[in-house]
């Protein structure tokens, strides 16, 4: 009896150690737990059940228990019954996982919207295409290409394919449908760029600019350019590691301004020089944009009407951090359709049905390789300039998402595919199908 309460003991102990050794990850938990949970009930209408057994289903985040108050708007989550978060949703801005520096009684502006119900078919309105066949695509061989990425193992939610501006491929998982808003990731990183090129276009900034940080004027951080953030190349520290405690993870869950992380780090490089991927330079750059527009209701606003709600994606919505800011590292919402009409502007070089939205050679800017990127990386976009897919044109480039969100310009095949899921999976192989379908 005296060893069984000696190893009991001892278990306990460990057991102890391990619990206070993990104890500031178990914040992280909690706060993915209940921001993921928020979002998808409140942003994209899904169950708590399908929540809990998909989104939030793998490890370490499913040691969190979670409950939801449809009442009240809010998720909870804590990690073996401690450091208990809280994630709340607002109308029009998504939801947000309260920090110290929420203010629950605070007036929230909101992004005023310009839905379009336009009368044209999909993709440049919304009505339903007319059917069309080309002779030019081996509708079996496509079925096949589509069909090969919603094997249990890569629990894909949705494949989209168009191709000279017809949707001629759409799948979805089960619980997915046309309908259904699903989180883009780091493809907000995209959005973000494309907000850069329209300001550019319209004669508000130029990416060449020195970045306008204040606290950067008295040191070599004041030769950093837009160019170089939106480049990845800044030559900042940032550590973009999702398994510890690390300065995304700082941001993502602990952060009321998601802008400032990056800003405060300093030069390990000088500019240009080195390429290293990082989320914080993303939202630094979202609240340059907060500064350049002059003030909140603007910024809120531009996103969607120079772009999101002018190329009639009307179900996206960026969530923002306690202090407003869109979290443009990766918290875009909308539905495959929509996230394809983002292809479709950039396949058509920013011209949306006749109107510009952005000049034809943001597309060549956005797609010439960062330095050092090995040639996969160009502004906010990915790149197959060296190859990385073998059997896709060099010139494809694409947004790229956690867990295998993507959005993929084919301009030599006048295609963009679209899909969404929970596992990352054979791009080449999925890529080469679907262009071999056509003859």
């Amino acid at each position: 009896m005296k060893i069984i309460k000696k190893i009991l003991l001892l278990l306990s102990v460990i057991l102890l150690l391990i619990i206070i050794i993990n104890y500031p990850k178990l914040n992280i938990i909690s706060g993915y737990a209940a921001k993921s949970t928020s979002s998808s009930i409140f942003v994209a209408n899904r169950s708590v059940a399908l929540t809990n057994a998909t989104d939030n289903n793998f490890s370490p985040i499913n040691l969190a228990n979670t409950t939801v108050s449809r009442e009240n708007n809010f998720a909870l989550a804590s990690t073996l019954g401690m450091l208990p978060r809280k994630a709340v949703y607002r109308n029009g801005l998504g939801s947000v996982l309260i920090t110290k520096g929420y203010d629950a009684n605070k007036k929230e502006l909101i992004p005023k919207r310009s839905i379009i119900n336009s009368s044209l078919t999909y993709p440049f309105g919304d009505k339903s295409q007319k059917d069309t066949l080309f002779n030019t695509i081996n509708y079996e061989k496509l079925d096949l290409a589509v069909s090969s990425i919603f094997e249990n193992s890569y629990q894909t939610r949705a494949v989209l394919v168009l191709y000279k501006n017809q949707l001629i491929a759409e799948r979805y998982g089960m619980g997915f449908t046309k309908d259904s808003r699903i989180l883009g990731w780091s493809m907000t990183k995209s959005i973000l760029s494309t907000v850069y090129g329209i300001m550019q276009h319209q004669g508000k900034l130029s990416v060449q600019d020195r970045a306008p940080i204040l606290e950067w004027e008295n040191d070599d951080r004041k030769e950093i350019t837009l160019h170089n953030l939106l480049q990845m190349n800044s030559g900042l520290a940032w550590d973009e590691n999702y398994d510890k405690i690390s300065d995304v993870t700082k941001m993502l869950f602990l952060e009321d301004d998601m802008t400032k992380m990056q800003q405060k780090q300093q030069l390990i490089d000088s500019p240009n020089s080195s390429w290293n991927y990082s989320s914080g330079t993303s939202n630094l750059l979202s609240g340059i944009l907060r500064q350049k527009l002059g003030n909140q209701q603007e910024y809120l606003d531009y996103w969607y009407r120079e772009l999101i709600d002018k190329i009639g994606m009307n179900s996206m919505i960026i969530e923002t951090d306690v202090r407003g800011h869109y979290v443009a590292s990766s918290y875009a919402w909308a539905t495959p359709r929509d996230w394809a009409k983002f292809g479709l502007l950039y396949l058509h070089k920013g011209n949306w049905n006749g109107t510009q939205i952005f000049s034809p050679e943001w597309v060549d800017y956005i797609t010439k390789p960062t330095p050092t990127s090995n040639n996969s990386y160009g502004a906010h976009f990915w790149l197959n300039t060296g190859k990385k897919m073998k059997d896709v044109p060099s010139n494809m480039f694409y947004a790229d998402g956690y867990q295998g969100q993507r959005v993929y310009i084919l301009p030599d095949q006048e295609m963009v595919v679209v899909r969404f899921g929970l596992k990352n999976y054979n791009e080449n192989k999925f890529l080469k199908g679907i262009i071999q379908s056509i003859q």
